[in-house]
Formats: C-alpha cells, sequence, structure tokens
C-alpha cells in the first residue's frame, strides 16, 4: 500500500511541469530561468561505485553552517542529490518536488543533501526565489567542484551531473543514479532503494 502511495506521488511528480505553478512558484521566478539548451546527457567518469565506502566532504550550507557527511553516520541514511547549476529549468523543477515527497525521506530514515557548484548568494536567490527547502543545499563551489569531483560527476564544462548517491548509515554507497542531465530523475527508482535499505 505504500508503495502504491509512493508511486502515484511520483507519477504525480512526473506528470506536472514546473510552468503550471504545481509548487507554488511565481511567473516572475521561470521568467528569470535560464535555459541552457540541449546538453551531452553524461559527461563524467564516476570515481566511486556501489560497495565502496562514500568520500567525506564538508560544505558550507544556506544556513551558514557547515555540514559533513560524516556528521550523519549511524543516524540516518544519505541521499545526495547533485544538480548542475541554480536558475536552470531541470534543476528548478526538481528540487521542489522533493517537498511534496519529504515523508519518504523521514520514512526511510533518510536526509537529502542539495549540492551545486554554485556559490551561496547565487544558491540564496534562487531558493528564495523557488519557495523554502526541507533539505540543506550546500555550495560545491570553491575549491570549484571538489566535491563533485571526488564522487566522479564533475562535467567538464565545470557544473556537475544531475546525479543521486544513496548512502547509508555506515557511509557506504548502496545506490548510484547518473541521470540525463537534462531530464528529471525518476522519483520511482529512488523510492525503491530507500526502501530496499529499510528493509535490511
Amino acid at each position: 500500500m505504500k508503495k502504491i502511495y509512493y508511486i502515484n506521488i511520483a507519477l504525480i511528480l512526473i506528470l506536472t511541469p514546473l510552468k503550471n505553478d504545481a509548487f507554488g512558484i511565481s511567473e516572475e521566478f521561470t521568467d528569470n530561468i535560464y535555459n541552457p539548451g540541449i546538453l551531452k546527457p553524461v559527461d563524467s567518469v564516476l570515481k566511486v561505485k556501489i560497495g565502496d565506502l562514500a568520500p567525506d566532504f564538508t560544505l558550507p550550507s544556506l544556513s551558514g553552517e557547515k555540514v559533513s557527511l560524516k556528521q550523519f553516520k549511524g543516524k540516518n541514511n544519505v541521499v545526495i542529490s547533485f544538480v548542475p547549476a541554480a536558475w536552470t529549468p531541470v534543476c528548478s523543477d526538481q528540487w521542489p518536488g522533493y517537498n511534496i515527497v519529504k515523508e519518504i525521506f523521514d520514512n526511510n530514515d533518510a536526509i537529502l543533501l542539495g549540492i551545486t557548484v554554485d556559490n551561496i548568494p547565487t544558491l540564496f536567490a534562487w531558493t528564495n526565489q523557488m519557495g523554502r527547502l526541507w533539505f540543506p543545499v550546500l555550495s560545491d563551489f570553491w575549491p570549484h567542484g571538489k566535491v563533485a569531483d571526488m564522487f566522479g560527476v564533475l562535467r567538464s564544462d565545470g557544473v556537475s551531473e544531475r546525479a543521486l548517491f544513496i548512502i547509508d548509515k555506515e557511509g557506504i554507497i548502496r545506490y548510484i543514479h547518473i541521470a540525463d542531465i537534462n531530464k528529471r530523475p525518476d522519483l520511482e527508482l529512488l523510492v525503491t532503494e530507500l526502501e530496499k535499505m529499510n528493509m535490511k
């Protein structure tokens, strides 16, 4: 029953485009979105694999606090969502969608960390216009893209791939999905993988 609920939510997200104001995003916001056009789907080489200990990192967050991967060890599963850039269409669609399904993360003892290579002022302006997000938004701006590079998802143009990593409470990578940078990742796959971990 729970799975059907999650799948229905995923279908809503997949079938609801940003422009219809599904997430309470204003027309002024969408008018400021930069469209880079169709990009090469994947332009990087992974440096980690499933079963590896995830590389630890510490990054500044919008709250002003530093956030480290190790602070969640033994407490939470961690989903890392790398997105390429602020103020772009798919990124501005993907992250607000996670607000609708926060319960999925809560039910699976998971925290979501959103990471981009943008600087803090850019992320502040973008997320302010996008609307409040429940998860920490982290800046991988300096040294530029260092964390994305550690995972092997830094593209040759300096932005990150659209990538998801699930890391368990012991710090082990349990799931990796590098999406076509032009498309929002399938939420149903993420839900399925989180539930698998919760059953162990």
